[in-house]
C-alpha cells in the first residue's frame, strides 16, 4: 500500500487555525499596512466593512444611509458581497459611510 502523500502528512500535522488572525478580522498587518499608514482603508476587506456598519448601524438604518436593494430588503452580508463587488458606485458609498463611521467612533472615544 503507497504511503500518503506529503501534503496530507503535512495538513494532518499541522497546528488548528486560530479565529482571532487578522485576516479573520478583515484586517490586515505588517509591511502592507505600513506601506500606507495614513489611508484608514487599506487592508480592510470588504467584508469586514459590511460587517463593520451592520454591527454600527444595523440593516435598517444601512438601507437608510446607503438606498440599495441588498441592505433593504431580506439583507444579508453575503448578498451585500455580491452586490457591491459588481457595483463600484456603491462600494465607494459603502467605503465612505465606514470612515464616516471611524470618525464618529473615535470622536465619541475621545469625548
Amino acid at each position: 500500500m503507497p504511503d500518503a502523500p506529503p501534503q496530507a502528512e503535512a495538513s494532518a500535522n499541522a497546528a488548528p487555525a486560530t479565529t482571532a488572525t487578522p485576516a479573520a478580522t478583515g484586517i490586515t498587518s505588517g509591511p502592507a499596512r505600513r506601506s500606507q499608514p495614513h489611508n484608514p482603508l487599506h487592508g480592510v476587506t470588504l467584508q469586514a466593512m459590511v460587517e463593520a456598519l451592520h454591527a454600527y448601524f444595523g440593516w435598517e438604518e444601512l438601507g437608510r444611509q446607503i438606498p440599495v436593494r441588498c441592505f433593504q430588503i431580506d439583507p444579508s452580508v453575503g448578498s451585500s458581497l455580491k452586490f457591491l463587488r459588481k457595483t463600484p458606485w456603491a462600494r465607494e458609498k459603502v467605503e465612505s459611510l465606514y470612515l464616516f463611521m471611524l470618525r464618529d467612533q473615535r470622536r465619541n472615544a475621545g469625548a
